[in-house]
Parts: C-alpha cells; sequence; structure tokens
C-alpha cells in the first residue's frame, strides 16, 4: 500500500531479529536464543520467500518446514471462485487452485464450507507498484549474512565497520554477487563495485556525523549522546565489531566510547572540510566506485532544530564536494539542495508566527 500511495517510491528493509524481545513477545517461540539461531534463521528466509510470493505472484502456495499456506484442510467450494478460474487468460486453472471434491458427509450448513473441496493457493492484495517489487535492504555482520544477501540480490547496510572491515565486507558482498551472477531484482546484470548510483544497487556504511563550526553544533552533547545510544547497544556485543580487519573480534564486554568510535572514523565531528576528508577516505580506502552512506545526525540530547541545522549544514556544504569527488549525482538531489537556504528560511518564519 505504501508504494502504490507514494507512486513506487517505497524502499523495503528487512531484518532477522534474533534477541528474545524482538521475536517471542507475540505468543510463539520462534527461536532467538544464541542456541537456536539455525531454527531462528531458518524460519527468518523462509518468510522472506513468502514475501516475494506475495508480492510477484498471482496466486501462491508455500508449504515449507516451518509455514504452511495455506493449510492443506482448508475448504473452500465458492462458485464465484470456480467460475473465475474457469475463464481462460486468468493465469491459472481451476485445478490449480482448488482440490474439488464432493459435500462433507460429516458437517452441515452453507455449501462453501460444508464440503470436502480445499483451496490451494491463495492471492495476497494490493501487490506493489512497482514491478517486480520494490528494492530490498538488510543490515548485515557477519560473512553469513553478507553472502546471502548478496546471493538474493538485496542492497545492503553495514552499522559500524571501520574502513578495513568495511573493505572487506564490500569485497565479501561483491564477490558472492559475481560468483552468483549479480542477481539484481530487475535482473540489470553487473553493477559497480561497493554502490552504483545508476541503479541504486549495492552496500552503503553508516556513520555518525556532527558538523562543529563557529555558531553549529555541540561537540560535547553530541559526545554524550552517541556514547548513551552505544552504552545501549554494547550490551548485545556489538563491539566485537569495531576490531580491524584481520584483528581478532573484541570481547563482547569491551565498552566502546565515542573517542574509540571517532579514532575509527566511523563518528566523525568537525568542520565541514574534516568530515568531507573522512568521508572520502572511506570511500577510496574501501574501493567505492560510486558512494552513499547513511548518515546519523540524531544523538539524545540534541533539540530537533539542531538536528534539522546539521541535515542543512551537510546539504549545503559537504553534500555539493562529495558530488563533485565522487563524479556527480541524482539530480533530484541537486534540485532540492538548491532550494534548502529558501526552504530554511520560509520554515523558520513559519515557525516563527
Amino acid at each position: 500500500m505504501l508504494d502504490i500511495l507514494s507512486g513506487g517510491r517505497a524502499e523495503i528493509g528487512v531484518g532477522r531479529g534474533y534477541q528474545p524481545r524482538e521475536v517471542e513477545v507475540l505468543g510463539r517461540n520462534f527461536g532467538a536464543t544464541i542456541q537456536d539461531q539455525e531454527r531462528n534463521r531458518s524460519y527468518f528466509e523462509e518468510a522472506f520467500d513468502i514475501i516475494l510470493k506475495c508480492w510477484t505472484q498471482p496466486s501462491f502456495s508455500h508449504h515449507g518446514e516451518n509455514i504452511s499456506i495455506p493449510p492443506s484442510y482448508t475448504k473452500w467450494n465458492h462458485p464465484q471462485t470456480i467460475a473465475f478460474f474457469s475463464e481462460p487468460n486468468v493465469g491459472r486453472t481451476v485445478a490449480d487452485v482448488l482440490s474439488l471434491g464432493g459435500p462433507d458427509m460429516y458437517s452441515g450448513g452453507n455449501p462453501v464450507v460444508a464440503t470436502t473441496t480445499t483451496i490451494k493457493e491463495i492471492s495476497v492484495f494490493p501487490q506493489p507498484f512497482q514491478k517486480p517489487h520494490p528494492q530490498l535492504w538488510m543490515p548485515m555482520t557477519s560473512d553469513r549474512t553478507i553472502k546471502w544477501a548478496a546471493q538474493r540480490g538485496l542492497n545492503g547496510m553495514f552499522m559500524a565497520e571501520n574502513n578495513s572491515r568495511l573493505k572487506r565486507n564490500v569485497d565479501i558482498y561483491h564477490q558472492e554477487c559475481a560468483a552468483a551472477g549479480f542477481p539484481d531484482y530487475k535482473n540489470r546484470g553487473e553493477f559497480k563495485r561497493g554502490w552504483d548510483s545508476v541503479k541504486r544497487r549495492g552496500v552503503v556504511p553508516g556513520r555518525w556525523v556532527h558538523i562543529s563550526k563557529k555558531g553549529l553544533g555541540d561537540r560535547e552533547r553530541w559526545s554524550r549522546g552517541v556514547q548513551h545510544g552505544w552504552d545501549y547497544y554494547g550490551g548485545f556485543g556489538f563491539a566485537a565489531i569495531l576490531a580491524e580487519a584481520g584483528e581478532p573480534y573484541w570481547p563482547v564486554t569491551t565498552r566502546v566510547t565515542t573517542e574509540i568510535l571517532e579514532k575509527k572514523e566511523i563518528a566523525i565531528c568537525g568542520s565541514p572540510a574534516k568530515v568531507i576528508e573522512t568521508l572520502l577516505r572511506c570511500k577510496d580506502s574501501c574501493g567505492f566506485e560510486d558512494f552513499a552512506v547513511n548518515i546519523e545526525f540524531e544523538t539524545g540530547g540534541l533539540q530537533t532544530s539542531e538536528v534539522e541545522d546539521q541535515m542543512y549544514a551537510f546539504a549545503e556544504e559537504v553534500m555539493p564536494t562529495l558530488r563533485r569527488e565522487c563524479g556527480g549525482g541524482p539530480d533530484i538531489l541537486r534540485s532540492r539542495v538548491n532550494v534548502l537556504p529558501e526552504l530554511r528560511s520560509h520554515l523558520r518564519n513559519v515557525s516563527a508566527v
């Protein structure tokens, strides 16, 4: 529905929940402890396949290890269903959709369910505006997840890998894509290493950015906000991924500080020139042919207006240089950046009124 309402502008992210709070709170144990990771992954991959069937097939069935759609015993003897699939050129036949049988001698009532006729396929509507479906994204950490996403044509986002580990992960993703024939949801073939801005395919890193210059930014509060965020994530063992490529994973009990993140160039605070230099070093050291990056401006302790000022400053003072150094950028971004000063002035006038 979102894809339809937006005219085909939706992009969808999927993630394999693996903490008990994420996947075991709705009354069914899907497997979330470290001992159940294989079961958890199996269920996720099966659910992913079902989503693609919902989006792309006029009707479908799925009978897997974890999920069966529709159940083999689902009764449905509706004359309109039979009449519709008896018509030519509807993509399915009655035999595809129904297993016809006589009345059920053990039950009475309406003939739709008082029957031995069962349904073999179901349809899900509405389907996406984009064909075959919107672009899919997935957060990536382990080698196994990187390879799985590459084999299925998903874009990826790396949360907090330093440049050396990021390069290693980009290598794994691109090599796996090449080995699988560059899977792509639109079958467009090979795409550039790292990121392809025309096909919008590949992987992007995540970085925290705070521009600090006269009249803008508060390094101390930003640093505390980043620290608080990592105090939360650290409890799940995310410190492990901060190790350099080839270095053993850090102990999960390691407390991550903002200073460590800045040293690793995962958190970036300073002048626009410093932000540009650090981001371009990420691009070049990791071998991105094009470059896209997921920037987080918001941290605990910053007001909404301060976050907006950071975004405006980044668009006005960082993005033009990035576009020039990276060989250009989407026209839609260029046109939006050109009107940002006027838009900011207008919004502030509205706020003042």
